[in-house]
């Protein structure tokens, strides 16, 4: 399972599958669609260094625990002694060009390389996050009401931009190794049987 790192990972490894997506084949003809990992502060145009048109942001923007599989893994984690935290990563993915058009080729294309993957597995996954063999990360279009992303850019401080909320499910974040307690002899002084 994932370590810390393995949050980042997951950034790390959409931005590259969507770059190799859009090389092979461009959304804007003429022109170099790059994905990039933001923070919030990038989203204000006038500041940011990171967004180039034509381009198509990746923003982690919530951080769950996984409610499906919390049980199981904790179940897991009091059998081996490890804490195991089964994460969903929440990402909107928002298209950068100079007019819609174009944004909507971006959008059509990072569908298109989303879906045709759908899971990041083996050297699909970054290996800064410390995965097992047969560890993978499933690829969902998230279902987010208007309301819930009106409310999102709301939260933060921002213009709406027309976005793809994309969930990353289930990246399992482990604790290290903790070696058993040894057995204990315990005495009991001044009793009498």
């Amino acid at each position: 399972m994932a370590g810390f790192s393995g949050v980042s990972a997951v950034g790390r490894s959409l931005e590259r599958l969507l770059n190799l997506a859009f090389i092979s084949a461009q959304p804007v003809p003429g022109e170099s669609t790059k994905a990039v990992l933001i923070r919030t502060d990038d989203l204000d145009l006038a500041q940011n260094t990171e967004i180039r048109f034509p381009a198509l942001s990746l923003l982690l923007y919530r951080v769950d625990f996984d409610k499906s599989t919390r049980a199981s893994w904790s179940a897991r984690g009091s059998q081996d002694g490890r804490s195991y935290l089964p994460l969903d990563l929440h990402y909107l993915l928002t298209p950068w060009a100079d007019n819609a058009e174009h944004e909507h080729l971006i959008l059509g294309r990072t569908l298109q390389a989303l879906d045709d993957v759908a899971v990041l597995s083996g050297p699909l996954l970054d290996h800064s996050g410390e995965w097992e063999p047969d560890e993978g990360v499933q690829l969902l279009l998230e279902d987010v009401s208007m309301d819930d992303l009106m409310r999102t850019f709301e939260a933060l401080s921002v213009d709406f931009r027309l976005s793809l909320p994309y969930v990353a499910r289930v990246v399992v974040v482990t604790g290290p190794s903790v070696a058993p307690p040894a057995d204990t002899l315990t005495v009991v002084t001044g009793a009498r049987l």
